[in-house]
């Protein structure tokens, strides 16, 4: 769809699952990939390095402004620009209000949110500097609808997209463009702990777990793959996409038109 040869994405959460997926199809593009997270960051790497670029990771704890500030330093003591910003990192927390925790709710705000105004403001003078930008906030169909249970993620989630609204209109007469995904059900490592506290708490088989948590909310009946979120991701770097600015992309299976 479009060459990314010399650019460079920094994806933040992206050692495993969604994150990883959307790194992996960029740098099949040509990117140069600036990883982050807790995962197991050797096998990432050479995941990434096989499709023939350069890559670094960077721990940045991104509940930290001053971790996340250190991430973009090396970012650009290694490859000079980001060209390309993936917001994906995210954790996850479920319980009701009353009884949800004050912690919980903290991190998930600051991972889910705070931590993508964070990157952004660094990210956008360089963007701006250069005339050329991709910022892609990786939001969810929380951003648009709630479930119980899901307070932070929901709040943080549609906070997101108003975040990218803001950044996409502040940058509208530039180059840069900000775009938001919204995924339904990823068989990520957030899902799969959902399917196992079902399965535990009915007394399912995962196999029974999974379809019962698919059936409740996603009408296709299968989940959504990193491998279609990168492509999604990669179609708003090209050229076609200059005018997609403000923008949430909806990937969900059927779970919104409900």
């Amino acid at each position: 769809m479009s060459s990314l040869k010399g650019k460079t994405a920094l994806v933040t959460g992206s050692t495993s699952g969604i994150g990883l997926g959307i790194a992996t199809v960029l740098a099949q593009a040509g990117a140069n990939i600036v990883l982050n997270g807790f995962g197991d960051s050797r096998a990432a790497i050479d995941t990434i390095e096989s499709a023939g670029v350069q890559v670094i990771h960077h721990p940045a704890d991104m509940r930290k402004p001053q971790e996340i500030e250190a991430m973009f330093g090396a970012a650009r003591d290694s490859f000079t620009t980001v060209d390309i910003l993936v917001n994906n990192a995210g954790i996850q927390h479920v319980a009701p209000i009353e009884t949800f925790d004050p912690q919980q709710w903290d991190d998930i705000i600051a991972i889910n949110l705070s931590a993508s105004f964070h990157t952004t403001r660094l990210a956008l003078p360089g963007m701006r500097a250069g005339n050329w930008g991709r910022i892609i906030n990786i939001a969810s169909v929380h951003g648009l609808v709630g479930s119980t249970g899901k307070s932070a993620y929901v709040a943080a989630k549609h906070g997101l997209i108003g975040l990218t609204k803001v950044t996409a209109l502040e940058t509208a007469r530039t180059g840069v463009t900000c775009n938001a995904i919204c995924p339904g059900f990823v068989l990520t490592p957030l899902v799969q702990q959902q399917i196992d506290d079902l399965a535990a708490a009915q007394q399912l088989s995962p196999e029974q777990a999974q379809a019962r948590l698919l059936g409740e909310k996603q009408p296709s009946g299968q989940f959504v793959t990193p491998a279609e979120l990168g492509n999604l991701a990669l179609m708003l770097c090209s050229p076609f996409s200059a005018q997609v600015r403000g923008a949430t992309w909806v990937a969900d299976g059927g779970w919104t038109a409900q």
